[in-house]
């Protein structure tokens, strides 16, 4: 068995969307005055690795603490992705190289090698993104998830976030971002785990992501 960590890890000078604020990691308690060390962490609920509830968009749809654990946990497949560059977008071709595992799939990584740009501009520029066409697909086919190691599942150009409306009108999904490491799977079936923040009315929440290979 090999583990595998597909999460980046929360710090205060971490990427973060375009408008958000950083974290803070402040230090409430030390060992020196309390005995013991704690820490004030305040960010936002679309911090770095994390999952989107259908409730980031649709005030009456799903929230994370609604959905029940099985959620979050599946078999995954990564797609790759990576020979895309700039501007260029995830279209059917790529699902139908390996239709049927990706019918078997609950989930759905796509890898775009994007994660390489983590902390710099590039980041947050013209990253492939996926298709109207394969988001049917996702909807069609009931995947309980979709993931990618972008920053967003819309072009960041798109303000009208038209696949995250998509997805999210009437479909149980949950949307995945700010993945990493998936380059490192390749192309079989495994077991994914992605467990969010349990917190009241959760529109979304950073997710510890977790490759579990059987090798």
């Amino acid at each position: 068995m090999k583990v595998i960590d597909l999460t980046h890890t929360i710090s205060e000078n971490m990427p973060v969307y375009p408008g958000t604020e950083t974290p803070k990691l402040e230090v409430a308690n030390t060992y020196e005055t309390n005995g013991f060390k704690e820490t004030l962490l305040t960010m936002f609920s679309h911090t770095g690795t994390h999952m989107d509830a259908p409730s980031h968009i649709f005030a009456h749809r799903t929230t994370l603490d609604a959905f029940p654990v099985e959620q979050f946990i599946g078999k995954g497949l990564v797609i790759d992705c990576s020979e895309l560059g700039e501007g260029q977008r995830i279209t059917m071709s790529y699902i139908e190289a390996v239709k049927e595992k990706a019918d078997q799939a609950e989930f759905l990584l796509f890898y775009t090698g994007w994660d390489n740009h983590w902390g710099t501009n590039t980041y947050f520029g013209d990253y492939p993104a996926i298709t109207e066409e394969v988001a049917d697909y996702l909807i069609s086919s009931k995947k309980k998830g979709v993931g990618l190691d972008v920053i967003g599942i819309d072009p960041i150009s798109d303000e009208h976030l038209t696949i995250h409306h998509k997805l999210f009108a009437e479909t149980e999904i949950v949307v995945i971002e700010n993945l990493a490491r998936l380059g490192e799977i390749g192309n079989e079936l495994f077991t994914f785990f992605a467990l969010p923040l349990k917190y009241e009315n959760s529109d979304g929440a950073p997710i510890r992501a977790v490759a579990v290979l059987n090798k």
